[in-house]
């Protein structure tokens, strides 16, 4: 049977894409999925769709705080609160998705460990994921030191910026708005859905049963 194609569009940035990330890979062989990760940059998606962060809402804001904390404990993800978000909101992610981007394109198997471990440092361990300096401590997630030294010079290259912009393009030409996307195919028809709550929807389409976010242990459906 060939496996489902789903693709993830995402950005470091966003806890709530985390949460989904972590349940598309719980599953991903429970639904015969083959899941395509597919880094863009938030940034640029929420100014060319008008929209604004939660945090220019100061209600929303002050939800969200207490959204995630909830939320990590329902998806069984170590989220922490990190001390250190307002200076990565102010200096934005581009230089980290640009990182990802060129992961991608030359070691895309090590794609999911390296998006992992940048969640853990910016929403686990309150480190700074903005600065290709400290990018390079990707040595955690089995890379050496002469792959990061390239891959990092090469985030700097047209071709990566390029890229990057081409898949945040194919991610505002579906109508996003915000992180994450998941894409899949039905019927020949692409279909999508936002967030990190539409697990139910993404599975009827995929004709598959939402057992929860832990679907091992979890009696939730």
């Amino acid at each position: 049977m060939s496996k489902k194609k789903v693709e993830f569009f995402y950005d470091v940035i966003s806890p709530y894409s985390w949460f989904a990330f972590e349940v598309l890979f719980r599953y991903q062989n429970r639904w015969n999925m083959a899941v395509k990760l597919r880094p863009f940059f938030l940034g640029g998606v929420m100014k060319e769709s008008g929209n604004k962060p939660p945090f220019a809402v100061l209600n929303k804001g002050v939800y969200m705080y207490k959204d995630i904390q909830q939320l990590g404990k329902y998806f069984d993800v170590p989220l922490k609160l990190p001390k250190v978000h307002e200076k990565m909101l102010a200096k934005g992610t581009l230089p980290t998705q640009r990182f990802l981007t060129a992961i991608d394109m030359t070691h895309p198997e090590m794609l999911e460990k390296i998006s992992r471990e940048l969640w853990m440092r910016n929403w686990n361990r309150d480190e700074d994921v903005t600065e290709p300096s400290n990018l390079a401590l990707q040595k955690k997630a089995g890379m050496t030191e002469e792959n990061i030294a390239a891959v990092l010079k090469l985030a700097t290259d047209e071709k990566v910026k390029q890229r990057l912009k081409q898949t945040t393009q194919e991610a505002l030409d579906l109508g996003a708005f915000g992180a994450p996307v998941i894409t899949t195919e039905v019927n020949g028809q692409k279909e999508w859905v936002f967030g990190s709550d539409r697990f139910p929807i993404l599975a009827d389409l995929l004709g598959e049963k939402w057992e929860g976010p832990c679907p091992a242990t979890s009696n939730k459906l």
